[in-house]
């Protein structure tokens, strides 16, 4: 009866440090997961900034486009006005010449 008796507490004995080494084994998935959950979290706000950034940057792309199409085309049309400017002047000289 005493053997049994050791035997039953040998057991409860082992069930006891199987549940605390169970507790210790929750405790750092707990852990895991709080840090996987920051990690989550930081890396979804830089993915959101990356985007943004992104975004602002094909912003001004389109932006430096539009502006580089509108320049040029002002460049061509000054360019236009120059080239008349300067016949109108050398058909001047012509005339007074004469």
């Amino acid at each position: 009866m005493a053997q049994e008796f050791d035997q039953l507490t040998d057991n409860v004995n082992d069930i006891k440090s199987l549940f605390h080494t169970l507790n210790q084994t929750l405790e750092n998935i707990e852990k895991r997961l709080t840090r996987l959950e920051k990690m989550d979290s930081i890396e979804h706000r830089v993915e959101v900034n990356q985007i943004d950034l992104s975004d602002i940057k094909e912003s001004l792309q389109r932006i430096e486009e539009t502006h580089n199409n509108e320049i040029q085309h002002i460049n061509r049309r000054l360019d236009s006005h120059l080239i008349k400017i300067a016949k109108i002047e050398e058909e001047m000289i012509i005339f007074k010449s004469k």
